[in-house]
């Protein structure tokens, strides 16, 4: 994120003419980009944040996350909640001054700030409108949702994202847990403009371009397209999807369940009705990752917490392999039931 924030920086100090004057970054609450200052700055994650405000860069802003399951007014169609989070980026645009924005950053898919938070139809869109309206660039963040995880290489070319990003950013996936490695993709736009300028990137990084993890990130390219495990992921997210909906959204503190693909995020709740989130202090999220490891069930389930707020709200994620099969997913989906059943039951029994 430190490399496509200071990229879209030198894309308009290059630009004919230059726009030095784009230095404001707008990104959105409840996001996580990274741990370096620069990508906390533009991260809304008020927890991960906190030790660090002093010393986060005051030109970054947040505007309200997309997540319908949160957001959406009662009676709300998603068009009026689309056109309604419009509205609150063209104000924000506004406020900074529409040509002082360099770019709006977001995941398509939220991932561990909020628990795999699809955006809704048409969303996506509308930032693009907005952007290219005052000349901003849009920054996808997909080093968690990208690279196949959400059933298509990149998370946008899904239909429900529907657009194009100028930069991109990618990892995890990219090399497969096999080798560190991440990078950043730049639009045709952003390139055109380096190489009608000085032609390099002002950036480096000391393990940039190394070329082992390079290799072992071409093969796991390789081998996702060879096995066509992207095909997979988007099979089997269907299946697990299903599974999900069936056997585990029914239960009594499970707020929602939402994701693409095979990312999956699960939100518990106190009440289901009002939504309401449980006490930070009763660590649900951890306690449920907890009694995941444990026998009999031994499965890992990505614990979260601030789903709500940044500081209420629990949530788990659910990533399975991209060669997984459907017995495994069936055994993911029964675990997962099973794990949340026994901590609620043992939690109603202690209290």
């Amino acid at each position: 994120m430190e490399a496509a924030l200071k990229l879209a920086r030198q894309h308009y100090l290059e630009s004919s003419p230059p726009q030095p004057q784009r230095t404001k970054f707008i990104a959105r609450r409840e996001s996580y980009h990274g741990t370096t200052l620069g990508a906390l700055s533009v991260s809304g994650h008020k927890a991960r944040r906190a030790p660090y405000e002093p010393m986060l860069l005051p030109n970054m802003s947040q505007v309200s996350a997309c997540n319908a399951y949160r957001g959406m007014k009662e009676g709300e169609t998603e068009a009026e909640y689309v056109e309604r989070l419009g509205e609150e980026l063209e104000r924000e645009f506004q406020r900074l001054g529409p040509h002082n924005v360099c770019a709006f950053v977001a995941e398509p898919v939220v991932g561990a700030a909020l628990g795999c938070v699809p955006a809704v139809e048409g969303y996506f869109k509308s930032v693009r409108t907005i952007c290219d309206k005052h000349g901003a660039l849009l920054i996808l963040d997909e080093v968690m949702c990208g690279m196949g995880r959400t059933g298509t290489m990149h998370a946008w070319q899904s239909p429900l994202i529907g657009v194009t990003p100028d930069i991109q950013t990618i990892g995890k996936g990219l090399g497969g847990g096999y080798a560190p490695v991440a990078g950043v993709l730049i639009s045709r736009k952003v390139t055109d403009t380096l190489f009608g300028g000085t032609g390099a990137f002002a950036h480096g990084q000391t393990y940039q371009g190394h070329p082992v993890s390079c290799r072992a990130a071409l093969e796991v390219i390789r081998t996702v397209k060879e096995e066509r495990l992207v095909e997979n992921v988007a099979a089997m997210g269907e299946k697990l999807e299903a599974l999900l909906r069936q056997m585990v959204l029914p239960l009594p503190h499970v707020g929602d369940v939402r994701g693409k693909g095979l990312f999956w995020g699960i939100e518990f709740v106190k009440d289901k009705t009002t939504k309401k989130p449980f006490d930070p202090k009763e660590n649900v999220a951890m306690g449920i990752h907890e009694k995941g490891l444990s026998e009999p069930h031994s499965i890992t389930l990505y614990p979260g917490n601030g789903t709500v707020d940044g500081r209420f709200g629990d949530h788990i994620l659910l990533a399975p392999a991209y060669s997984v099969t459907v017995e495994i997913v069936e055994l993911i989906a029964r675990k997962t039931a099973a794990v949340i059943e026994e901590y609620f039951s043992e939690k109603r029994t202690l209290s």
